[in-house]
């Protein structure tokens, strides 16, 4: 309140900037920011297979009509309990959460299905000639599963690796 009064002692008499205002805003982590862009959050970090998995599964669901409408269609009907219990759940159980008549599994694979087909529609290839949807193959393989890299994660720490959680870093580093 200092510095938005001009009264912060460093900076006497100066007042914030729209450009303060922006830098602020940076400091702040929902789960999307519309900067320049729109931020997706979700997953910060994680094997280097899954580098370009999840901004593949937003392209494939946001840059095709169809796709968006399909994702929609999916969604629309929730209410802010029903997201809110979703995402809280989901950060317990995983893939084998439950919201109501919504298992999370069967949620996961409809919606990577819409993804795939979005990234089919764009049909954008790469160096090698293939298109996008080779990105979304290590989330396929979690559905496939019903494995997190999370519940892996604890597989490992768990087993393997005794409870040392040091092994995290030969394991996973790149």
């Amino acid at each position: 309140r200092d510095f938005i009064n001009g009264c912060l002692p460093a900076l006497p008499g100066e007042l914030p900037t729209m450009s303060d205002w922006a830098d602020h805003l940076t400091t702040c982590f929902p789960e999307a920011r519309i900067k320049k862009f729109m931020e997706m959050r979700g997953a910060d970090g994680g094997p280097w297979n899954r580098i370009c998995a999840l901004p593949a599964f937003w392209v494939g669901l946001m840059y095709d009509n169809n796709s968006l409408d399909a994702a929609w269609d999916i969604c629309k009907d929730w209410n802010l309990e029903t997201r809110e219990e979703m995402r809280l759940k989901v950060s317990v159980d995983g893939l084998n959460a439950r919201v109501g008549n919504i298992e999370m599994i069967d949620l996961a694979s409809n919606i990577l299905s819409v993804s795939n087909a979005g990234l089919i529609s764009r049909s954008k290839l790469g160096g090698g000639g293939y298109n996008e949807t080779h990105f979304l193959s290590a989330l396929q393989e979690s559905i496939e599963t019903g494995k997190t890299p999370a519940d892996e994660l604890l597989d490992k720490y768990n087993g393997d690796w005794n409870g040392n959680l040091n092994k995290i870093y030969s394991e996973f580093s790149y």
